[in-house]
């Protein structure tokens, strides 16, 4: 990539990473990468939300992030001029938090992979975009200021963001679905 770039090493301020939430082993990966890259060429890191940066791709002062977090739930996110209101969470569709006033953009997979949800947020939402995914470039367009104004981290401190600690089904309640062993 740096060479696609006519870049090298020595033009490199610093390492940013999607810190998650997302796949556990996803999350896990570009931690450790972020982590060894940084350690290895002495580079300050910064980890960025994943759904934050959707959230600034795409493009609205007041976002409804749903990022399809398998196993029938969304990591859901509610930004308002790139901050997050309250916590983020992971859902089911049909419970995730309404917002009180119309006018929202709704972005990510959750919104294609559970139509619920997209009945849930019809009322408040008038726009749907749900094509956007985590990005790179938006992880670094919000990581730039911040490591500008020294907010990095050790590289020894780095750790994913995890909102929910079960990864997986187990056979039996894959089985209580009506799915398979």
């Amino acid at each position: 990539m740096l060479r696609e770039e006519g870049l090298d090493f020595t033009e490199i301020d610093g390492i940013a990473f999607g810190a998650g939430p997302g796949s556990f082993t996803g999350l896990r990966v570009s931690c450790g990468v972020a982590q060894g890259v940084a350690v290895a060429r002495n580079l300050p890191l910064l980890g960025v939300g994943t759904l934050e940066a959707m959230a600034l791709a795409a493009g609205s002062d007041r976002v409804i992030v749903a990022l399809d977090a398998r196993m029938g739930e969304v990591y859901f996110g509610l930004f308002v001029d790139g901050v997050v209101q309250g916590d983020i969470g992971v859902y089911p569709p049909e419970s995730v938090p309404v917002p009180d006033s119309a006018g929202w953009c709704a972005c990510g997979n959750g919104l294609a992979a559970y139509p619920a949800l997209r009945e849930r947020l019809g009322g408040v939402v008038t726009t749907w975009q749900p094509d956007v995914v985590p990005h790179a470039g938006f992880v670094a367009r919000l990581a730039g200021p911040r490591m500008e104004r020294g907010e990095c981290i050790d590289p020894a401190d780095a750790a994913p963001l995890y909102v929910r600690d079960k990864v997986a089904k187990t056979v039996a309640e894959r089985l209580a679905e009506g799915g398979k062993a």
